[in-house]
């Protein structure tokens, strides 16, 4: 299991944490034919909806990943810049991963393959995180290559209606 020290919501200023029904698990696997990978779910269903690091790492909710990742699909296919990572992943490689969470700079968590990359906002790189969401946590926050690094692993809950 994940140990992170969960803080306080800035605005309703409570720690209660908003974590997703079974179902919401079974619907987004249903949904886009897939078994989502177990740290995910462990993380996901520990903690639930808010942002990790800083207000840096956002891991999104199952409903969202279902809900959106068509439009994720469509957006990458339309805009897709990461050339210099094909040796990492190729077009199409992405296009057939999903994306399960983001940061505050805009890069997107995929998941392709047993494994996680990082396709930054600002760079044409694609790197690779690991075989688990930790690994990935820990890269994207102190690998200082996409920012700098930092040590705060605190998790604040987004609980207020949205």
């Amino acid at each position: 299991m994940y140990n992170y020290n969960i803080i306080p919501n800035y605005k309703t200023h409570t720690t209660k944490l908003v974590l997703p029904e079974e179902s919401e698990l079974s619907t987004c696997e249903s949904e886009l034919n897939i078994q989502l990978p177990e740290c995910y779910t462990q993380f996901i269903s520990q903690y639930g909806r808010g942002i990790l690091g800083g207000t840096y790492i956002r891991i999104y909710m199952p409903s969202f990943v279902a809900n959106n990742q068509e439009e994720w699909i469509k957006r990458i296919t339309e805009y897709y810049f990461w050339d210099d990572g094909k040796d990492v992943l190729t077009k199409e490689e992405v296009l057939n991963s999903i994306c399960l969470g983001d940061t505050l700079d805009g890069d997107e968590i995929i998941y392709y393959n047993k494994q996680y990359f990082v396709l930054p906002r600002n760079e044409d790189l694609i790197y690779p995180l690991g075989n688990t969401l930790t690994e990935a946590i820990e890269w994207l926050c102190s690998s200082n290559i996409l920012t700098e690094a930092f040590t705060e692993r605190d998790f604040e809950p987004i609980n207020e209606d949205i």
